[in-house]
């Protein structure tokens, strides 16, 4: 379509739409009228809106975003002395089944563009701005849904988020985590992407692993952990597992061997994550001592390990909470 308008503004709305994140065309005020009111005969702009707010007694902040097609996600904001990091979410819903997560339970109902998963960014780091007067740090790729079975949309959005046209942040500040998908990793690995990759792992036994994500009967560990050499071959970047013990579940210590074996093969990291209850009494944090064992016997093999304690339990924001109870 030629209205016969000047070529450049086209940058003037990209720059609108991407780095001012503008929510109407009326806010385009170096746009004449005439063509403001092109633009609005012509497209519409499907922003997010934050239809709900919470904060934690620790800081915290969740997000209840609305879609413009009603639906809603879950975005979170995480404080520390000296970072904030936002916790976007890729899917309304999850496509995969872990059993020990709210999101999983709600099942895919459709994935997040990539304007949709920017604007929870830009929105966290609007908070981050507002309430401790410094812009977002970090993000990571922990909130609803399965990032990998987005691959596409989410690699468009941190194309944006990176980009100097978009909002600038490093690569280095971006963690996707997933639990686990071998082609799209390997595939990660091809396109040589800059971010850091996080596994969602919990078990490094094979059917203890089936038990708690059954979508490991299809994604093995076997072709995991193939999928995660040809990714550290590729990228030289060091994997970061996250795992957390459960009372009964993977609380022995055949569990931390198995894990030691597995973090073996290309240089790792490990989370160990304090669990989150989701109203269901099959998973309950292991004690102390389980945990004691696993650091002790990570450190004993040269693992880094780090033990994290959940932020935003009080909002049902912390790791694995995210299911719209609102």
């Amino acid at each position: 379509m030629d209205q016969g308008d000047k070529a450049f503004r086209g940058n003037q709305v990209y720059e609108w739409l991407w780095q001012k994140s503008a929510h109407s065309f009326d806010v385009m005020t170096n746009l004449s009228k005439e063509t403001r009111g092109l633009l609005r005969e012509y497209f519409v702009i499907n922003h997010i809106r934050v239809d709900q707010m919470q904060r934690s007694k620790d800081g915290t902040i969740k997000n209840a975003v609305r879609l413009h097609d009603g639906l809603v996600v879950e975005s979170v904001l995480i404080p520390t002395a000296n970072r904030t990091t936002a916790c976007v979410s890729s899917q309304v819903g999850c496509s995969l089944d872990c059993k020990f997560c709210a999101t999983a339970r709600l099942k895919r109902m459709r994935n997040l563009n990539p304007d949709e998963i920017y604007d929870q960014v830009v929105a966290i780091d609007n908070e981050s701005r507002l309430y401790f007067n410094r812009p977002l740090s970090n993000i990571v790729f922990m909130g609803m849904g399965e990032p990998l079975m987005n691959y596409n949309n989410v690699l468009k959005a941190i194309d944006k988020i990176t980009s100097p046209a978009g909002l600038g942040m490093s690569s280095k500040r971006i963690t996707v985590s997933t639990s686990g998908v071998p082609k799209i990793i390997k595939k990660m690995a091809d396109d040589g992407v800059k971010f850091k990759l996080a596994v969602s792992l919990h078990s490094a036994i094979d059917e203890i692993r089936t038990s708690i994500m059954p979508f490991n009967a299809t994604f093995t560990l076997t072709n995991l952990r193939e999928a995660l050499q040809y990714w550290y071959n590729r990228t030289k970047s060091r994997i970061t597992y996250e795992y957390v013990v459960w009372e009964g579940i993977n609380n022995t210590q055949r569990d931390v061997d198995a894990l030691v074996d597995f973090c073996k093969f290309a240089p790792s990291k490990v989370n160990l994550i304090e669990y989150n209850p989701i109203d269901d009494g099959k998973f309950q944090q292991a004690s102390k001592t389980a945990l004691d064992r696993y650091v002790g016997t990570l450190e004993e093999n040269g693992i880094v390990v780090t033990v994290r304690r959940s932020r935003g339990k009080d909002i049902d924001a912390a790791c694995g909470q995210l299911a719209n109870k609102h």
